[in-house]
This record gives structure tokens, C-alpha cells and sequence, in this order.
């Protein structure tokens, strides 16, 4: 059947609406990929969509230092500087040339920092390449929130790019002098999951004593976290973190960035510490680290008695918190439950149980990980047929 009507994406005040991770057409739901200016062509159905795109390709700090000017930046990529490609932002020349100037500056220091294994006393390269990106000259540190960079500058810098860049290099939080100092008042240290040791590498510099534990010390073991094929900072102990805490019954528990999605990380060497002081470095309950039954731990018998501002991304609100055991340990038994029924939900889950779901089915759901998504017929009814169309036909729609 012919298409009626010109493909193009559906617009939502966000952007383009995607379903199964990618945009839509407005005309029939089908999923289609930007092949020029202003011009979209379906993805065939059953075909992976990849999201890659030359016409979309994400700034390369590689291939950047060839493109001499602004016009011949935008030839490259022309979805960067024209809004007729559909992209919210665009990048003007006065922000094209601050950009190159702190990514040049970045990837020097990146080059240099990359050929060392060691660091020196005083020194925090996480810092200061952050900074060379976030931070106009002779402005202070990005402790807390972090300078509003221009919307096209962002782009320009590829922050969401840089941020995995160095975390895979450093840590997935960024040490700040007012959180090394803390910690050190907290000495003798143990910090599971450590990862790189970026953080145990700066504090050994200042002479704090602290024991680095991780389950895959990058170098030894695949690191989903730090997928780089280089040695860590510092010496990092191969183990789980349950039995670094068990062996270690006399150290501070430090614990920086644990995933939002394993409890072993963050829930399970918690209530296997004995110790009345922990060390937290991340996002709280809201946030995207630690699991749902360790932030319930804390509410239920951890008391915040320090709270430091540490440098972070501008979208992230990650913080460093001291936290002292209460007196009397209450019982976590808060559960989640059924939206309908009240019965009991495997932690962290939300939505309704797979009983009230047999017995009612809504008129559509989708399956995302291990949650389930429903759509009730008034939704359905209410949103462009479009948008109906392609979850209708998505591949995670449960049948």
C-alpha cells in the first residue's frame, strides 16, 4: 500500500517520539531513519534499527582537528548546524570555536594523563579535565551544580560522550578536595567496588590508609564499567565485596557510584558491615545508584550526619554522605505491591502483579527489562494513530 503523505518523524515538546528506541513516522507508526536534510525513509520492519546514521553521527574528538573551519564542521555534520535535520539544537560559530578551543585543550591533557599508571601528590586530572569542559577560565571549581554551558556549546562538547570517556579512565563520580578530606577523617578505609581506584589512588597520595576491593579489577577481569584494557590507579584486591567487608571488620565502609540494579554492590556488603560509620558517594533514593533495598536500609537505620558537596555533571545530583548506624536496627519490611490486588511485588518492581494482569489484561503492554508497561484503552484512544500504530506492532508488545 502506498505511503500517504510525506515521512516524517512524530513530534512530541521533547523531540521526536520513539518507541522501541526509535523515531516514528507520523503517518504510520513505522520506525525510520534521517537519510539527508529533512529527508526520512522507513526502517524495513524486522530490521534492527542501530541508531547510526552519517547524517546523525555524534561529534569524533579524533577527526574534529581536521575540519579548519565552521563550514567545513558542517558539511561533516550537518545535523549540528541546521534545523532543517529535525535536531533541537544548533551550534553556532561563536560556540563551534569555544568548543574547539576546550576540546583541544581536553584532548591534550586526556593524551597525557592516559600514558601514566601513577599519580603525583596533590594532583586530581579527573578534575581538571572536567573542569577544561564545564568551567570558564578563571571561574571556580564545578563543585555542586555545574556552570549552564549554551545549548549548541553542550552539543558541541558532547558531555553524555566525555562523561563515558573518562569515567572509563577515572571513576564514575568525580573527587573533590572537600570529599577527600572528609573521607580522611574516616580512615582506616575500605571501598568496594572501586573500580579504577581513582579515588583510593588520590587519597594514598595524602597518606590516608584505604583497603580498594572490587568482583573485576579492570585489567584482570571484564569490567562493564571500566572497559579499558589498562592496569587501575591502585593496587585493587580481587573479591566480592560481602567478603572484603567481613575481612575487614575494623575499616570504614566506603562505597562510591554502586549500580542502580545489583544488590550485591550496594544492599548485600551493607548488612554485612559491622561498623557504625558508612561512606556513601552517589544519588539518593530517587537517583540512578544503589538499589531500592539499600536506600530503604538507610532510611530505616542510617542517620546522614555529613553532607558534601562533591563536582558532578550538570544533569547528575550525586553527593558524598556520611552516614552513623542507629542504635536499634529496625526491620526492613516495606515491600512493594500490586497497584490493584495489594499482593506483594519482588522489590523494586512497580505496576500491577502477573495475577491482576491474567485476570484483567489491559488493552495493550509493552515489556521493558523485567517491568511491564500498560496502556489502557482511554490512553490509546487518546494519543495520534501514529503513535497507536507502532505499539501496536512493537516487538515487546506482550501478547
Amino acid at each position: 500500500m502506498p505511503h500517504r503523505g510525506r515521512i516524517q518523524p512524530l513530534l512530541s515538546p521533547q523531540g521526536w517520539v520513539r518507541v522501541d528506541g526509535r523515531p516514528i513516522c507520523a503517518v504510520c507508526g513505522d520506525g525510520i531513519r534521517l537519510t539527508g536534510p529533512n529527508r526520512w525513509r522507513h526502517v524495513p520492519r524486522g530490521q534492527r534499527y542501530t541508531g547510526r546514521s552519517r547524517w546523525l553521527a555524534p561529534v569524533a574528538l579524533e577527526e574534529l582537528w581536521e575540519l579548519g573551519t565552521y563550514e567545513v564542521f558542517g558539511e561533516r555534520y550537518p545535523w549540528a548546524v541546521r534545523a532543517d535535520f529535525g535536531g533541537p539544537i544548533v551550534t553556532s560559530e561563536e560556540e563551534w570555536r569555544e568548543g574547539v578551543r576546550r576540546l583541544r585543550r581536553y584532548r591534550s591533557l586526556l593524551q597525557e594523563v592516559g600514558r601514566r599508571r601513577k599519580l603525583t601528590p596533590g594532583e586530581n586530572p579527573y578534575l581538571d579535565l572536567v573542569r577544561l569542559l564545564l568551567v570558564p577560565a578563571g571561574e571556580e571549581d564545578p563543585v555542586g551544580d555545574a556552570p549552564e554551558l549554551p545549548p549548541g556549546l553542550y552539543q558541541m562538547l558532547d558531555l553524555s560522550g566525555r562523561r563515558r570517556e573518562l569515567a572509563a579512565l577515572f571513576s564514575w563520580a568525580i573527587p573533590g578536595e572537600a570529599a577527600l578530606d572528609t573521607l580522611a577523617r574516616y580512615a582506616p578505609l575500605l571501598e568496594c567496588g572501586a573500580g579504577m581506584g581513582y579515588w583510593a589512588a588520590l587519597l594514598e597520595q595524602g597518606g590516608v590508609d584505604i583497603l580498594a576491593y572490587d568482583l573485576r579489577p579492570p585489567g584482570a577481569a571484564p569490567n562493564t564499567y571500566h572497559g579499558r584494557e589498562r592496569k587501575p590507579w591502585a593496587c585493587i584486591v580481587r573479591g566480592s565485596s560481602v567478603a572484603a567487608v567481613r575481612r575487614n571488620r575494623d575499616r570504614v565502609l566506603f562505597l562510591c557510584w554502586p549500580p542502580h540494579d545489583d544488590d550485591a554492590a550496594s544492599y548485600a556488603p551493607l548488612r554485612a558491615y559491622t561498623g557504625d560509620v558508612l561512606v556513601y558517594a552517589g544519588e539518593g533514593r530517587e537517583g540512578v545508584t544503589g538499589t531500592v533495598r539499600f536506600h530503604r536500609e538507610l532510611a530505616l537505620n542510617w542517620t546522614p550526619v555529613e553532607d558534601v558537596d562533591i563536582p558532578r555533571w550538570p544533569w547528575l545530583g550525586d553527593r558524598l554522605v556520611v552516614y552513623r548506624r542507629t542504635a536499634a536496627r529496625r526491620p526492613l519490611v516495606e515491600r512493594d505491591r500490586c497497584e490493584e490486588c495489594r499482593r506483594f511485588l519482588p522489590t523494586g518492581r512497580f505496576g500491577r502483579c502477573d495475577w491482576c494482569f491474567e485476570r484483567r489484561p489491559p488493552a495493550l503492554a509493552l515489556r521493558v527489562g523485567v517491568d511491564r508497561i500498560e496502556y489502557p484503552s482511554e490512553y490509546l484512544d487518546s494519543v495520534p494513530p501514529a503513535l497507536r500504530a507502532a505499539l501496536e506492532r512493537s516487538p515487546n508488545r506482550i501478547k
